[in-house]
């Protein structure tokens, strides 16, 4: 049917809990599941194929890579379009990716690459951040009726609009009941990713993913990479204002020089102990009578809430290697394997919420809308933190036996053009530099990375135009790419949802990448 659109606390700890606390804490799902809705799920599942990977890791590359500068390089294309950089050989035969991601290359086996995503919607909405970051996160082709660019990113009264993918994921494939963490969530910095998309839409609260801030404060303007490697695309190239604490910088970059992971501090407002944690029915009770000291709160957002607090307070409270945010049981070796930043530990972040139970864990890497000063920061800082760090993951994944089991799925929300040029000519970024040259934002086009959880690897899958532009082979769009994630993850075509009249819908809207899962 088509339809329109911790730090950790000890057992003698005993915080309090304020009932502002309590209503601030993150957002996410119930605290399990009931027998009715695994015997729903179940009995839904009875048309549709067994799942094939048991969680998902979602790279959102914020901003749109360039697929020139990345898996889809053109070095035979005019100047003007070829771009600054080389390329290398991969373990494929006769495949080059960018010069400056050689650890992926030679892991090219692992997974496979589609470079014919698209954006079919209408024109207006295609080449433009907000309306498709709302289309890549909800899996659709068409934009809800009434909204434009701009409008998208407020609350609308009305708006008809569709669940992400991680909500969907949420109710279609529910963590196990002994799952102590909610079946999405969102790192390492959801506090700078308010982008249309990621709600939960006609589902309701219920399935609102889980934002984690974990990564550093990072004060760059505009900023972008992963920490300790970030930067700002409007950074000055003249080194007399470089990013530091010397006279004459142009911003001071030691918020974030040391990529120290951690769980949010709730304060000390807290008032309930671990042992009490541990009795779910003896919380439940006292949460309820907190409840009543609000006038007027609405019963189903109170108890989202209520579940939220619960399961950060349940998070945050195990120790040891059971909590999953606390990077100081890896050891140095795996932390040196995945780098040493922002991305590579929230890769290794995700690697143990997957481990954990949670079905889909989404990491933002911020900084890929490369329209000025492209060529210096994609070499200098983008493309070596993505090719370290994804690679330490895949390795990782795969040497614990994980890899089959995991879907990992990387992309952004668009592509750049394939015509180089300033975004003004003689124009001046903030810092007061002429603007230098870039790649503008592209929808008609965009690579996306698939690997894991039953996907074939070592594939190539769709053919652009001799200038990266269009496809010419194989298009696929986000209706497909959430289709594809659906199958793996045994969501059939024929699943429903029910919005909250009652309504069916078909989770699936497009159909699976059959080059990646056949």
């Amino acid at each position: 049917m088509k339809s329109p659109h911790r730090q950790g606390c000890t057992h003698s700890d005993h915080p309090n809990l304020g009932r502002r606390k309590l209503l601030q804490v993150g957002g996410m799902a119930l605290l399990g599941t009931s027998l009715a809705d695994l015997l729903r799920l179940e009995a839904q599942a009875s048309d549709d194929q067994r799942p094939r990977a048991k969680s998902v890791v979602f790279i959102f590359q914020s901003g749109g890579p360039s697929q020139h500068e990345t898996f889809d390089p053109k070095p035979d294309a005019p100047d003007g379009i070829r771009g600054e950089y080389g390329t290398t050989q991969t373990s494929l035969t006769g495949v080059r990716f960018c010069e400056y991601l050689p650890r992926l290359a030679q892991r090219a086996n692992l997974f496979s690459i589609v470079r014919t995503m698209h954006h079919p919607s209408d024109r207006q909405f295609r080449n433009e951040h907000n309306s498709c970051t709302y289309l890549l996160h909800t899996g659709t082709a068409e934009m809800p009726v009434g909204d434009s660019n701009a409008s998208i990113v407020n609350p609308r009264q009305g708006r008809f609009e569709w669940p992400s993918i991680g909500s969907l994921i949420a109710y279609a494939v529910p963590t196990a009941p002994a799952t102590i963490l909610p079946g999405v969530i969102e790192l390492p910095r959801t506090n700078l990713m308010r982008y249309p998309g990621r709600g939960s839409g006609i589902l309701g609260p219920r399935y609102d993913r889980w934002g984690v801030d974990l990564a550093p404060v990072c004060r760059a303007p505009d900023a972008a990479g992963s920490c300790p490697n970030c930067f700002s695309h409007d950074d000055p190239n003249d080194p007399a204002r470089a990013p530091g604490t010397q006279p004459g910088a142009w911003w001071n970059n030691t918020s974030c020089r040391n990529p120290d992971f951690h769980l949010p501090n709730l304060g000390e407002s807290l008032s309930v102990s671990v042992p009490q944690l541990t009795n779910r029915a003896g919380l439940l009770e006292q949460l309820e009578e907190t409840r009543r000291g609000f006038e007027a709160a609405p019963l189903e957002s109170w108890g989202v809430q209520r579940q939220r607090a619960m399961r950060l307070i349940l998070a945050a409270s195990r120790p040891g290697r059971q909590n999953p945010f606390d990077l100081t049981q890896e050891s140095p070796r795996i932390r040196d394997l995945y780098g040493r930043e922002e991305w590579g530990q929230g890769f290794l972040v995700a690697r143990r919420l997957v481990e954990a139970g949670v079905r889909m864990v989404q990491v933002n890497l911020r900084g890929w809308d490369t329209h000025q000063n492209a060529f210096r920061d994609l070499k200098g800082k983008l493309l070596p933190s993505i090719d370290h760090a994804l690679s330490g993951f895949l390795d990782d994944l795969q040497q614990r036996g994980l890899l089959g089991e995991t879907l990992i799925v990387m992309c952004g929300e668009m592509g750049r053009t394939p015509r180089i040029s300033p975004i003004t000519v003689g124009g001046r970024n903030v810092s007061g530099e002429i603007f230098t040259d870039g790649r503008h934002q592209w929808g008609d086009v965009f690579p996306c990375f698939f690997a894991g959880g039953g996907i074939r690897g070592g594939q190539i899958i769709g053919q652009t135009d001799r200038h990266g532009g269009v496809p010419v082979s194989g298009g696929y769009t986000p209706e497909d790419l959430a289709a594809t994630i659906f199958q793996q993850l045994g969501v059939g075509p024929h699943a429903e949802f029910r919005d909250a009249t009652g309504r069916p819908y078909r989770i699936q809207r497009g159909t699976p990448i059959l080059p990646l899962v056949t």
